[in-house]
């Protein structure tokens, strides 16, 4: 007997006719994978890309980065323009930024309106202040001047060395000559190994420290401190006499007119007088174990430690003496007080 098999009918194989419907269904299939493609391509590549607002270049290159946001790390890199030189401002038309972009296979670029793009070159700017402190710390180890009474007026206007935002560090002052006669000066201002550099030259002035009345005062006027002020002046153009900031002044009484402005000098103004001529005073003899006094009358004025003249109106006798204290005197010896003034002394005080 034969084992019976299940009789299975063979099937046809089924061939797709190319219709006009199949080819619209396999376009839109490529289309939309296309479209997938383009868009994660774009996003992996930074795109969607947006124009900046104005810039500040702290390089010699302007990077994708630099003028666009939205750019991936890599595309960010790639350098598109040069930047303007040192302290200076340019601009970049959005239309030459698009064309960059396009060579670059980027596509479009959202510009916000913007028609440019203000490119601003960032700079360190070493000004005349950092200049001269160069200069000055040159002029006191190789020539001994003392730099804190030292000024500088360089040549030329607004003298500004202009160096990298990166390069740090403090302005020297290389190759440096110093005419003492002439007081004329010239060097090289550098940072970092000379990476920046400007020549200047200008004149160097000894300056002082001096007194200036900031009002007007008449003889007798005695000076406040409202009206002093200290200023820095060119030694070679103040009065050898001039009173320097150290001398103190406060208290004393004008000997003169003195005009708002002026340079107070040694004379126009003297300490207070503490006698007065026909005032009466108290002469005085004090040593050890011995003390007299007597009331006197004072021939003239005197300030402290002035020597004056008095007159002993018991004995009439005109006596020398010094000014102590405010309407005091001293004499040297008792005896020139005069016997006749023995009985109104006070003794053993």
């Amino acid at each position: 007997m034969y084992a019976l098999r299940q009789i299975r009918p063979a099937r046809r194989k089924r061939v797709a006719t190319l219709t006009p419907g199949i080819v619209m269904r396999v376009g839109f299939a490529l289309a939309a994978l296309s479209f997938m493609t383009v868009h994660v391509l774009a996003e992996e590549a930074g795109q969607r890309l947006r124009l900046r607002g104005d810039v500040t270049a702290r390089g010699d290159i302007l990077t994708l980065g630099d003028l666009v946001e939205g750019a991936s790390a890599d595309l960010a890199r790639r350098p598109l323009f040069r930047a303007p030189t040192l302290g200076a401002s340019g601009t970049i038309q959005a239309r030459r930024i698009a064309e960059a972009l396009a060579t670059l296979g980027l596509g479009e670029i959202e510009t916000g309106g913007r028609q440019q793009v203000s490119v601003q070159r960032a700079a360190r700017r070493v000004g005349p202040t950092e200049i001269e402190a160069a200069i000055k710390r040159v002029l006191e180890t190789s020539y001994g001047l003392d730099q804190r009474n030292l000024a500088i007026r360089l040549d030329g206007e607004n003298t500004i060395l202009l160096a990298p935002v990166d390069l740090d560090g403090q302005a020297t002052a290389l190759d440096l000559t110093y005419d003492p006669r002439l007081k004329r000066v010239a060097a090289l201002i550098t940072l970092g190994e000379r990476q920046a550099s400007l020549r200047v030259s200008g004149q160097v002035q000894e300056i002082r420290e001096v007194q200036i009345l900031s009002r007007s005062l008449n003889r007798g006027d005695t000076l406040s401190a409202e009206d002093i002020a200290t200023e820095r002046r060119p030694r070679e153009t103040t009065p050898a006499d001039a009173q320097g900031s150290s001398v103190a002044v406060m208290g004393q009484v004008a000997q003169r007119s003195l005009s708002a402005g002026a340079i107070l000098r040694s004379g126009d103004i003297a300490p207070a007088d503490l006698v007065q001529r026909g005032e009466a005073v108290t002469i005085v003899f004090d040593t050890p174990g011995l003390n007299l006094s007597l009331r006197g009358q004072a021939n003239e004025n005197g300030r402290l430690g002035a020597a004056i003249t008095v007159t002993n109106p018991v004995s009439k006798k005109i006596l020398a003496a010094t000014v102590i204290g405010p309407g005091r005197v001293s004499v040297s010896s008792p005896a020139s007080v005069g016997r006749q003034a023995s009985a109104t002394f006070d003794t053993g005080r």
